[in-house]
């Protein structure tokens, strides 16, 4: 990948839902870029687009108009074999719900995106990732026998064993406990500082949102703002003001 290139970058995005009376406009004319080795935080009022955004972005959803790149693939119009190989390769997701399978142990679920790749991981990187999730002994236990930060941190290291270009994130700690949110916010932070990661997470909490190097602000599809080395109280001011104006 050209590493002058963003490691994803959007322009004139646009997605509608229904039509008639029913046409809901989720993202209106967005341009966005998501540069390398940074940790972006998206948020918004409910309803503002931040999840339809991120899912456009990583190819997950395809956009009404506009265009998506991941590097500099052009994700328009790309066949859906090419579209399904890029994101295994090329993009880590976590999301809510782990989305780990019941019957592989947590090691079987995190390499399991290189195994159906038919690779195997690097067992340097793989070491690293092991110990930065601290699950060093719990590798060989199946997802019901690990609490639910555990699980999380298996579903943040399968997304990182692949080396992906962008980890995209969406509402990652909404199912866990004040403690372990934090745990995996700091885990996602080190992969930014020491494995020169690039994450883009959506989220409505402003403390999980101060972990980021900057903030985009959405609301009724637009990006209507952004923060810089933002604090948690910043945030929430920020969010205060942008709900008072959708009200």
């Amino acid at each position: 990948m050209n590493t002058t290139l963003p490691a994803a970058r959007a322009r004139a995005l646009t997605k509608i839902y229904g039509t008639g009376d029913s046409r809901v406009v989720a993202l209106d004319d967005v341009s966005v870029d998501f540069h390398s080795g940074r940790f972006t935080a998206i948020m918004g009022p409910s309803g503002s687009g931040k999840s339809t955004l991120m899912h456009c972005v990583a190819g997950l959803d395809e956009p009404t108009g506009g265009q998506v790149w991941l590097g500099d693939a052009e994700l328009s119009g790309m066949a859906d074999a090419a579209l399904t190989t890029l994101r295994r390769d090329r993009v880590g997701f976590v999301f809510q719900a782990f989305n780990l399978l019941p019957t592989l142990t947590a090691w079987e679920n995190i390499t399991l995106p290189l195994d159906l790749a038919g690779r195997r991981p690097d067992s340097a990187l793989a070491d690293a990732i092991v110990a930065a999730v601290g699950l060093g002994e719990r590798l060989h236990h199946r997802p019901s026998q690990l609490s639910g930060g555990q699980q999380q941190r298996v579903a943040c290291a399968r997304a990182l064993i692949t080396r992906p270009d962008v980890v995209f994130a969406d509402e990652p700690t909404g199912a866990l406990d004040s403690r372990s949110s934090a745990d995996l916010l700091g885990l996602l932070r080190r992969c930014v500082d020491e494995f020169g990661q690039t994450v883009v997470m959506v989220t409505h909490e402003p403390a999980a949102a101060a972990y980021a190097d900057r903030v985009l602000f959405l609301a009724d599809g637009r990006v209507v703002d952004e923060l810089s080395a933002p604090t948690a109280d910043g945030v929430l001011d920020r969010m205060k003001s942008l709900e008072r104006v959708v009200l």
